[in-house]
């Protein structure tokens, strides 16, 4: 019967034991002379005997079969150490028992089954917590391969059950947390030192290939569940930078000479400082020894790699041309993008005309054309300039695609856009601007920040084209004054021509009178309107920018400079590079071209890419971006303008033609500029209506947002954190934090378009010069 308890404490099936699993109890039919107090001290056996071989038969499967490198180290640890040592008791017993050892073997040879099953009631508590170990890794059914666990949350489990109050519970665990934690850091090896994702278990490690990517080069991305607990946002972001650069300048090795040395030197000092990591791993620990990977990489490779003055020029190139800091590019893109249109139409294009790329093209190239001719003789070449005229391509978007891309690797780095779209207001058709990022600047520009830079040019481009046309509508001398009459005195003297006169005086005045309505609108709009851009252009965009700009040059640049509610020129950009002593009169708003050098340990590439990222996201909080009511709103007034300025243009030029018809006589019989008069005057007045509407409904939604944001304690600075592109914090040593700028709330903004004497029309507040619409 010893035997027998033995063999089936080893994992053998036993007839003593019951065959059934799930049976805790001995089977009484069999083995009647039993006595009940035998039969209870069996069943203790039974349970460890059923707990043995199940754990043998998971453990030995779960090595085998498991996706996740972390748990087959786990269930090998389990099988190898801690069923090991059970086996190891179960001989020592027997060795024990057939030695003789008074300890088991009593008077007349009799061994007390109490004292066997005494030895082994310790190892109840632990087979079940190892039990519960396998059970938490997940069922090896092919039907329920989904329901497995990952590698991180092993990890996070186990070092959860560190917390115990039994000690060789807890030794068990450290001693799988081990198990764990080295297997995981031979993952994180591999990627830290050269760049590669592992080869067995890829699809566990938190760092994967992003299969979604349209670029030609190799994209990763982070995936967040698959991180464990102990290593932090932040260190995560810089651990993914380390790898990426790495696994770019391996893949640019055979065709840039420039990078394809890598450095090997350092390789000693990155394994030592990864081998000093001994499981349980600390938290600061792990961050300590990335972030100290991360400045020798940077250093020594990533300082060649990614220059300061690069990343600069890349910067100034986004800020001045995306985000309409040189304000002539603006208006020389809209000027000849209208242009294009109406040419086409003048062709004999019908209302559904459909842009071509060609179009488009010849729009940007023309626009190009235009900022180089405004540049004087004697001025030094505009390299920023030739450098966008290099990168810039505007193109028809493919509206498949939806709205601008966010980083899907990041977590809530950059915020999520609205997806109302401002990209076909420049062109019927749907453009965006975009520039090209070539290597190595990909590893601090990525495709979904410009995506999100297009995005904020279309919208921001959108704002500036509607003040452009409701401008020059002022500029239409016919429609806003009337020159009096042509004749000559003596011939003006006759009672004929007096008539005609008079006649001509009430034609005037009567439209004079149809028109004030529609200049007020127009007035009212252009303030709207204005105040908005202003507001994004100075405060939001220019104040952010120069408090970039301030950080990365180490506050070199002046923070005295008056906000600038305009876009910048080319001429405003060549005066702030005048040299001089570093006074807020001699200061620029953008970095130079060959900026000061800065300590590249405390703004190496990835802390600028922290900084860029953390603008970017408080650029779009700060356009309202985030926000769908403002931007329907929005977007809806827009297209009314377009409408509206159209219908006013269309109408100057049928009253000139009645004007030709009535005083010259200049007939055009297939056309009834009466009735056309007539259609366009209905038209202007139901687009005014609308347009005083939209403008009482953006208005609205201002105060919407304020309410909203003011009661939910709202920062621009919420939604920084996140990979590469957002550390919150970091214990790490020379990483300079960087606060993005608060820019003014929606209550400056409001506090502009409410100023001077508000009057009530229909019970809403609305602007000055509204109140005359009616």
């Amino acid at each position: 019967m010893l035997h027998e308890i033995l063999l089936s404490l080893s994992g053998q099936s036993s007839p003593l034991l019951g065959s059934r699993l799930g049976e805790d109890v001995v089977v009484q039919d069999d083995f009647a002379l039993l006595s009940p107090p035998e039969k209870a001290l069996l069943g203790s056996i039974a349970h460890l005997s059923r707990l043995h071989a199940d754990l043998r038969s998971h453990t030995s499967l779960t090595s085998t079969s498991h996706p996740s490198v972390v748990c087959r180290s786990v269930s090998t640890a389990i099988e190898a150490t801690h069923l090991g040592d059970f086996q190891k008791t179960i001989l020592e017993v027997e060795k024990a028992i057939l030695a003789e050892d008074s300890k088991y073997v009593g008077g007349y040879g009799i061994v007390p089954l109490s004292t066997i099953v005494g030895d082994f009631a310790p190892w109840t508590r632990r087979l079940e917590w190892l039990w519960e170990i396998i059970r938490f890794i997940g069922s090896q059914s092919p039907l329920e391969r989904r329901n497995l666990c990952t590698g991180a949350a092993l990890i996070d489990h186990l070092r959860g059950e560190l917390q115990t109050g039994y000690p060789d519970i807890k030794e068990m665990a450290v001693q799988l947390v081990n198990a764990a934690e080295t297997a995981w850091m031979k993952q994180l090896s591999m990627w830290l030192l050269y760049g590669n994702l592992p080869i067995y278990g890829k699809e566990d490690f938190f760092i994967q290939e992003d299969l979604d990517s349209e670029e030609d080069d190799t994209q990763f991305k982070m995936h967040m569940d698959l991180l464990p607990k102990f290593v932090s946002e932040q260190t995560a972001g810089s651990i993914l930078f380390i790898g990426k650069s790495l696994n770019h300048i391996r893949a640019k090795r055979k065709t840039s000479s420039g990078i394809s040395t890598a450095p090997v030197r350092l390789y000693q000092d990155h394994i030592d400082q990864l081998s000093g990591l001994k499981p349980p791993i600390s938290p600061s620990k792990v961050t300590t020894a990335v972030d100290c990977i991360r400045l020798s990489l940077s250093q020594s490779t990533l300082s060649k790699l990614l220059p300061l003055p690069k990343i600069l020029e890349m910067l100034t190139l986004l800020h001045d041309f995306l985000l309409l800091g040189r304000g002539e590019f603006a208006v020389a893109l809209v000027s000849h993008a209208d242009s294009r249109i109406e040419e086409n139409r003048r062709r004999g294009a019908l209302e559904g005309y459909l842009i071509k790329e060609g179009d488009v093209m010849t729009s940007l190239v023309q626009a190009w054309a235009e900022l180089v001719s405004l540049q004087k003789e004697e001025d030094p070449v505009d390299e920023e300039l030739e450098l966008a005229r290099e990168l810039l391509r505007l193109s028809i978007s493919d509206r498949k695609t939806g709205r601008a891309a966010t980083p899907s690797h990041i977590s809530n780095t950059v915020p999520e856009v609205s997806n109302v779209s401002f990209d076909d207001l420049l062109f019927p058709t749907p453009t965006c601007l975009t520039a090209q990022v070539r290597a190595p600047l990909d590893l601090f520009i990525s495709s979904s920040d410009i995506a999100c830079y297009s995005k904020i040019h279309s919208y921001l481009l959108g704002i500036r084209r509607a003040q452009i046309r409701l401008g020059d509508l002022w500029k239409r001398t016919s429609l806003r004054r009337s020159h009096g009459s042509s004749r000559k005195l003596p011939r003006s003297n006759n009672a004929f021509w007096q008539n005609k006169l008079k006649a001509n005086r009430e034609r005037e005045n009567t439209r004079t009178q149809l028109m004030r309505p529609i200049w007020a609108t127009a007035s009212a709009c252009l303030f709207v309107l204005s105040e908005i851009g202003s507001f994004f252009q100075g405060e939001v965009v220019h104040e952010s920018w120069q408090h970039l700009c301030e950080w990365i040059e180490g506050g070199t640049l002046s923070s005295t400079s008056a906000p600038n509610s305009r876009p910048g020129t080319a001429s405003s950009f060549k005066a702030q590079r005048i040299p001089g002593p570093a006074t807020p009169s001699h200061t620029s708003s953008r970095p130079s071209s060959r900026p000061s050098p800065v300590s590249m340990g405390r703004h190496d590439p990835e802390a600028l890419t922290v900084a860029h990222r953390r603008h970017l996201s408080t650029i779009i909080h700060s356009l309202f971006l985030t926000d769908v009511p403002f931007t329907n709103a929005l977007r809806a007034l827009l297209t009314s303008v377009d409408r509206f300025v159209a219908l006013a243009i269309r109408l100057e030029t049928i009253q000139r033609n009645m004007d030709l018809e009535e005083d010259e006589g200049v007939v055009d019989a297939l056309v009834d500029y009466a009735q056309e008069e007539r259609e366009v005057w209905q038209g202007l007045r139901e687009t005014r209506d609308d347009v005083k509407t939209e403008i009482q409904e953006l208005i609205g939604s201002l105060r919407e947002m304020d309410d909203r944001r003011s009661g939910s304690g709202y920062s621009t600075n919420h939604g920084t954190t996140g990979a590469a592109g957002g550390r919150a914090g970091s214990t790490g040593p020379s990483f300079s934090h960087y606060a993005p700028r608060q820019p003014a709330g929606v209550d400056r903004l409001l506090m502009k378009l409410d100023f001077g004497s508000l009057r009530s029309v229909e019970g809403a507040a609305i602007t000055p010069g509204l109140a005359d619409l009616e």
